[in-house]
């Protein structure tokens, strides 16, 4: 199994300015009723814009790595320079790497502590102006024109999500438009954020529930897929009037950015939505210290998850955590098989199994474990690892680093030491990669069993009734996804309402869509992302009552 690796490092600084053309199509984009709010904010772009092109050296390493990603536009990774250029103090800098290669794609410079409290404070300003003098229909225009901007710059998008997260090609050009997708849903819904008229006990007073967007937040979000995991929160803050601090990985800044500039580009006023990047532990602590960020919500691990809700305790900050998983998929005696392999490989080994409502425990009843098997270790053996910048055919990438390479190693390693036959891969490849792995005869005291392992490995056990198969598959305190295979209703509804999970996929292995509430229970997190459920998340109800009507 071969895979392509360049000999050549590339180090470049990106970095930014706002175009002409998009700051008319900012004037364009608004409601007449906020036009001198829009011209308030152009003058303040026209500067920063100057400033950036007076920045040519700058400019130039952009323009050198958009060359290097074979990108469209030279302009997207500009801002990363503006974020550079504002930072008031410190010297660190933050490396971006292809997983695939070692390569070296840009150095960005640390957001410092100092510039993040510049940012939020800017951030309040921009949130209070956004709120009260854009209707909920002038941003829901912006905020639809950002959703074209992405599908219109959806390749270069892709390349860029690739180039620093690993994924194949086609995995990337589907999250662009899985991330597009939330875009429009929150345009519309934007629209949709009502309130309630109660009646009254009293015949002189009126009683009113009226929904407003909670402040500032901060979102602090993962590397499996930076772009949408930006959109989800940001469509729908955005929407509802709220500003943004969004705080990326270290991992995989550039597509944060790219998104950013295209933000702008739709009309998003200056501060409405910022970017930090840098130490992700100086940054989340002073995102949730900060009295000034009203909500935080992040996605990651449990673990991180636990730790920002205890910052969060002092201010009182509402919060939506998605966190880590362990996902049940369970494949019944009356499922059809070929079915049941699809879903598999869609759930398991998307992303290299980077995600965190991949299949994690695939529960087979006996009767159909050997068919099982035999067809997943087919298909797991027909995947292509390499890079997918440079060949389309690729369907496995990376993993995201070295550490998540031992972890996986690890956990396969343990897997075979207490008894697991493998059926397929169980080693590692080249560099970050790792072979897709089928294991059978799994235990629950194996660490594949008991733990995310966030790497293509598939761990098989097997159950005989459907009582054994719910115990096995609910004995985790993680919750978020779980997936059930099987061709009898009855049976279809008693799993889904029994496991103890807040996502269940019945006879299919993509459960991911912008219309439909996103998040776990026990240990997985709280709150919902996605369709009015995730607008609910950015809003507050405030109590109205008007007297003396008698």
């Amino acid at each position: 199994m071969s895979i392509g690796r360049h000999a050549a490092r590339r180090t470049a600084t990106v970095a930014g300015s706002r175009t002409a053309t998009s700051r008319s199509r900012c004037r364009h984009d608004v409601d007449e009723g906020v036009a001198h709010a829009t011209k308030r904010w152009t003058r303040t772009r026209t500067q920063m814009s100057v400033r950036a092109r007076a920045s040519s050296s700058n400019a130039s390493a952009a323009s050198e790595v958009a060359r290097a990603l074979g990108l469209r536009r030279d302009d997207l990774l500009l801002d990363v320079v503006r974020e550079r250029e504002a930072s008031t103090s410190g010297t660190m800098s933050v490396e971006v790497t292809n997983p695939a290669t070692g390569t070296t794609l840009a150095r960005c410079r640390a957001t410092s502590a100092n510039d993040v409290e510049h940012i939020l404070r800017r951030s309040k300003e921009s949130q209070e102006r956004w709120a009260n003098e854009y209707t909920a229909h002038a941003r829901a225009k912006i905020v639809r024109r950002w959703f074209e901007l992405v599908e219109a710059n959806a390749e270069d998008l892709a390349r860029v999500c690739t180039a620093e997260s690993g994924k194949p090609l086609a995995e990337s050009r589907a999250e662009v438009a899985y991330a597009a997708s939330f875009l429009e849903w929150f345009a519309d819904e934007g629209r949709r954020v009502y309130g309630d008229v109660v009646p009254s006990s009293s015949t002189g007073s009126r009683i009113m529930a009226i929904k407003q967007p909670v402040g500032v937040t901060a979102a602090i979000t993962p590397w499996n897929f930076p772009l949408a995991m930006i959109t989800r929160k940001a469509g729908a803050a955005l929407a509802a009037g709220c500003s943004m601090v969004v705080k990326p990985s270290e991992e995989t800044p550039l597509s944060a950015f790219a998104l950013g500039a295209l933000a702008k580009e739709a009309g998003c006023p200056d501060g409405v939505l910022q970017f930090v990047v840098g130490d992700p532990v100086v940054i989340g602590e002073l995102l949730c210290a900060s009295p000034i960020v009203r909500k935080i919500t992040f996605t990651g691990s449990t673990r991180v998850g636990k730790l920002l809700m205890k910052q969060s305790s002092d201010t009182v900050k509402r919060v939506s955590m998605e966190l880590g998983g362990n996902a049940p998929f369970i494949v019944c005696a009356d499922a059809d098989v070929d079915a049941a392999v699809r879903g598999a490989m869609a759930s398991k080994f998307r992303n290299s199994g980077q995600t965190c409502v991949c299949a994690q425990r695939f529960i087979v009843h006996e009767s159909v474990e050997d068919d099982f098997v035999r067809k997943l270790t087919a298909a797991a053996n027909a995947l292509k690892l390499g890079n997918g910048l440079e060949d389309e055919s690729v369907t496995q990438g990376p993993l995201i680093n070295a550490a998540q390479v031992e972890r996986v190693d690890a956990h396969v390693r343990d897997a075979l030491s207490k008894g697991a036959v493998c059926h397929s891969g169980g080693k590692r490849a080249d560099g970050t990669f790792y072979e897709p792995t089928v294991l059978s005869k799994c235990t629950d005291d194996m660490l594949v069993m008991q733990e995310e392992t966030f790497g293509p490995v598939a761990a098989i056990t097997t159950f005989v009734s459907d009582d054994d198969a719910l115990r096995m598959a609910n004995s985790t305190n993680a919750g978020l996804a779980s997936y059930v295979f099987t061709s009898d209703l009855k049976r279809s509804y008693t799993f889904s309402e029994k496991l103890e999970f807040g996502i269940v996929g019945v006879n299919t292995g993509v459960i991911s869509t912008a219309q439909a509430p996103f998040g776990g229970v026990k240990e997985s997190g709280v709150g919902r992302e996605g369709g009015k459920y995730g607008m609910e998340e950015y809003v507050e109800t405030k109590y109205v009552c008007v007297g003396g009507l008698d």
